[in-house]
């Protein structure tokens, strides 16, 4: 068997799994989410919580596997989850730390194992386009390029897991920068979680729109500081 046809195999059984474990999920938190807004269901809420104990944190941690390592599932319902079971604060560590350690494996593999571990998970396309771009080639301006790019809401962050390993950057400044660059996008997600949870569904909404209007707001500085629209060129590049 062909190392495509064995990628593909492992990445449907893998999403089979996933999906599973998805709606086991819903079936499971659907009838204490809907009763949110009154004390009693939101104590049955924290009490499930805390009954699924170590579990839970796996189930959680597989999910974020999913959506870093295979892009099966977008992050902010995983971030909007953990901020639900375990608040804000608790929340936001467990997102920052389980995306740390998943994308520093993916770092390491891509630096052992080259440009084939990455195609067997990415568009070759894409790949291609920022390898060849001379912006992502200057040793100089690579870190600032990844801060704008893990800053920026939308974009996508777990492809910059594979491509940073062929571009020139030193492992400990992508750790940094991908796990603490993600705070605003994470935050405003746990945040609006955590609200959930008390049945706070005005304030979720309110406190989402606040973080990302300020990291819009710091984008904007960042493109009128920015003399060569360097933020515009990388845009492009990873359309």
């Amino acid at each position: 068997m062909k190392r495509k046809d064995k990628v593909k195999i492992f990445k449907i059984i893998v999403s089979i799994i996933i999906i599973i474990a998805i709606i086991a999920i819903i079936v499971y938190l659907f009838p204490l989410v809907m009763n949110l807004s009154t004390p009693e269901g939101q104590a049955n809420f924290k009490a499930k919580v805390e009954e699924s104990g170590i579990f839970g944190m796996m189930t959680l941690f597989a999910l974020q596997v999913a959506q870093i390592f295979l892009f099966i599932v977008p992050g902010e319902p995983i971030e909007i989850l953990s901020g639900m079971c375990y608040g804000w604060f608790w929340g936001t560590i467990f997102i920052l730390i389980s995306s740390c350690i998943i994308s520093t494996i993916i770092f390491l593999l891509v630096k052992k194992f080259g440009r084939k571990f990455v195609y067997d998970f990415v568009d070759r396309k894409k790949v291609i386009k920022i390898e060849k771009s001379k912006l992502f080639k200057d040793p100089k301006k690579i870190e600032m390029i990844l801060l704008i790019l893990y800053l920026i809401p939308g974009t996508p962050k777990d492809l910059f897991a594979y491509v940073s390993g062929l571009l020139p950057i030193k492992t400990l400044p992508f750790v940094l920068i991908s796990t603490f660059a993600r705070i605003p996008s994470v935050l405003s997600s746990t945040l609006a979680g955590e609200n959930l949870a008390i049945g706070d569904w005005k304030m979720s909404i309110i406190l989402y729109g606040a973080v990302l209007l300020i990291v819009g707001v710091i984008i904007y500085i960042i493109n009128k500081l920015d003399k060569d629209k360097t933020t515009d060129k990388i845009l492009k590049t990873i359309k």
